[in-house]
């Protein structure tokens, strides 16, 4: 079966480079008895690597065609288990039957979804994706840097970010007009926002960082509807000197406030 046409609508870059590929698939550190979950496996060609290297791969493709040519191509693996579906309405955990890694090119148009999906219970062993380098700069960025945001600060409340290497628009098929990054993300061990809160946590950090050049007094107050005294009180509770602004806050002072406030306890 001939690879049908590609589908720009469902932003389809295919990445072709073998040593790329490659360096992406033992990016996940696989051991042999690991089952990944590999988002958009596309023609196949990360499907292969993964193959390589774990026990066994269930493979998330919304493209039918694209479901028809892996179907095909690999009719004798019974290591290879392939979903149609759109990967938003798919519980991971459950495609997985259990602990399960990702990995993926993730479309760069449903890559924060995509990101926070894995982030919830039960979340994935570590994560190896593919995403638009700003992005990825996004994710990984220490309180006080330009690409700090909420974006940051809800991933590292729960997990590691690393940046591992970069990748050139040239190395995909067809290229996209960005640049584009590796990074794995693992969760923490002792995650900074326990489970329950992760949701209210998130709007919380979002809503401040609307307000992102104001300064933390203001706000408080505005965010967490409070008078300037009880702002001014949230915040020493916090640790927190109330003329600095949301881009130089963790994750850790985020829900230190967050209690003080007593949006959550």
């Amino acid at each position: 079966m001939r690879p049908p046409p590609i589908r720009k609508s469902l932003g389809q870059h295919f990445l072709t480079d073998p040593r790329i590929l490659a360096r992406i698939a033992d990016a996940v550190a696989l051991t042999s008895d690991e089952t990944v979950v590999e988002i958009g496996p596309g023609r196949g060609s990360l499907t292969e690597a993964l193959l390589a290297r774990a026990a066994r791969v269930v493979a998330i493709e919304i493209d039918r065609r694209l479901v028809e040519l892996l179907r095909e191509k690999y009719a004798g693996e019974p290591r290879l288990t392939i979903i149609e579906a759109d990967v938003l309405d798919v519980n991971l955990g459950e495609a997985a039957g259990g602990a399960y890694a990702l990995a993926g090119n993730v479309p760069y148009y449903i890559t924060t979804p995509i990101l926070f999906q894995a982030l919830r219970q039960p979340r994935a062993l570590r994560s190896v994706l593919l995403v638009q380098k700003e992005v990825a700069a996004r994710m990984a960025a220490p309180p006080g840097a330009d690409d700090y945001g909420a974006l940051s600060v809800n991933v590292q409340a729960v997990a590691d970010v690393e940046m591992l290497f970069r990748i050139p628009s040239g190395a995909f098929n067809p290229p996209p007009r960005v640049d584009s990054a590796v990074v794995r993300v693992t969760p923490r061990a002792e995650p900074v926002v326990p489970h329950g809160i992760e949701e209210p946590f998130r709007i919380f950090v979002q809503t401040a960082f609307a307000l992102r050049r104001k300064q933390m007094r203001r706000v408080v107050r505005t965010v967490a509807g409070r008078s300037a005294e009880e702002a001014e009180a949230a915040l020493a509770m916090a640790g927190i000197d109330p003329d600095v602004r949301p881009e130089t806050l963790s994750a850790a002072q985020f829900y230190a406030l967050g209690r003080a406030l007593m949006l959550w306890t």
